[in-house]
């Protein structure tokens, strides 16, 4: 594997955290010790939890639900697995209203910050919307409320967002809230190959970035769905859609908050080249399409050198996978040693690695496993432990000690 980092201290020191919820993992953090960047990576190993989930595709915890996880199914449910049980009723399902198969389907799940209290949740699912020329696939970004029953409240969906999909391929589907508190949406370019409508690189339009919003909960008012922050980045750039944060993604399937740091790593899929894993700064330029990973793939070589170009932290090439799955950056307590390292796979290799990140550079990685799995997704419960998704198998993996 071949490793490459650019230096944005610049653009890392102009990112804004909340104090209080970064250090939203203290009681982890004592017993997640990072050894540091070059510190040695342990072994990990998989033991099996569930076996029954049809095409899981991501994984996530609710704040304040210790022993409990939230799967999604892409059909259109989202499931719960409690004390390692997958209960029989789903805790939603919206599969009526979810366009499914290939790269669709439901795609991401984000819990409030303020979940036990407000009992609102975030999904992002790809639909058909009627159109006067034929049905319009869209990216709806919905907010839904857990009902008096603990379930979620079906009828009560709210759309948040719609993004117009000009294929069926590279929808993103990750939303994940902040250490800042704010929603984090991940959208692909739009699909086909080589990005033929330049979506990366456009700031007009909301494909290929990455986007920040205020999903917040207003007190007596809930007349407009979203605000825009207002230290986005391009929120005073003419003719730039205020929502983004970066741009020149392909397709950021999965990404994540280290919960310790607070950096946002991205796993963003290749095309026929190289995959690469990102960690974002406000504003960043990540190149696709003048770039594939740190290749110059639609641009020349004075293009491709341009400082406003941001490198990835890592890639690799076809001998080593073909679909790049974003993971987390371990801060468990069952496995001290492996604390500060962030985990990440392929999807058609079934390999799983790991690497420690700082000071915008990679020391330590390696491969930790070769397996058989199709990887759909990592997941996180409430106290640092990680899982892997079989999407293939329908299997849900938690990682462990040998």
């Amino acid at each position: 594997m071949m490793q490459r980092g650019d230096r944005f201290a610049s653009f890392i020191a102009s990112t804004t955290f909340s104090a209080a919820l970064l250090c939203m993992s203290a009681a982890n953090a004592a017993t997640c010790n990072d050894p540091g960047i070059e510190a040695a990576i342990p072994v990990i190993t998989l033991k099996e939890i569930v076996s029954d989930v049809e095409e899981p595709v991501a994984l996530t915890h609710a704040p304040g639900e210790p022993d409990r996880v939230y799967v999604l199914e892409q059909d259109g449910r989202i499931r719960i697995v409690a004390d390692d049980k997958l209960l029989v009723e789903p805790f939603l399902d919206i599969t009526a209203r979810v366009k499914n198969g290939g790269e669709r389907g439901l795609l991401g799940l984000a819990f409030h910050p303020d979940y036990a209290r407000s009992g609102y949740f975030y999904v992002n699912y790809t639909a058909e919307r009627p159109d006067r020329s034929g049905d319009q696939l869209v990216t709806r970004i919905s907010r839904f409320a857990r009902g008096a029953d603990g379930k979620a409240d079906a009828a009560s969906e709210r759309v948040l967002l719609e993004i117009e999909q000009p294929f069926s391929n590279h929808n993103g589907g990750q939303i994940a809230f902040g250490p800042d508190g704010m929603l984090y949406i991940g959208m692909g370019d739009g699909g086909s190959a080589d990005d033929p409508l330049g979506n990366g690189q456009n700031l007009a339009t909301l494909l290929g970035k990455m986007l920040r919003i205020d999903a917040g909960i207003k007190a007596g008012s809930d007349a407009r769905a979203y605000d825009i922050p207002a230290d986005n980045p391009f929120i005073a750039t003419r003719g730039a859609r205020p929502e983004i944060w970066a741009y020149g993604l392909r397709n950021p399937w999965r990404f994540s908050f280290d919960r310790d740091t607070g950096l946002l790593y991205v796993g963003d899929v290749g095309q026929n080249r190289q995959e690469e894993i990102d960690v974002i700064a406000r504003g960043g330029n990540y190149g696709w399409n003048l770039m594939e990973g740190d290749l110059c793939h639609r641009a020349t070589p004075a293009q491709c050198a341009r400082m406003e170009l941001l490198r990835p932290i890592l890639t690799y090439g076809r001998s080593d996978g073909v679909a790049v799955i974003g993971g987390y950056v371990y801060r468990g307590a069952a496995m001290p040693t492996l604390c500060g390292t962030y985990i990440y796979g392929d999807y058609g290799s079934g390999r799983v690695w790991g690497l420690r990140y700082a000071d915008d550079h990679v020391g330590t990685q390696r491969e930790l496993l070769h397996t058989d799995h199709s990887i759909s997704a990592f997941g996180e419960d409430a106290i640092g432990e990680l899982y892997l998704l079989d999407y293939g198998a329908g299997k849900i993996l938690r990682i462990v000690a040998p």
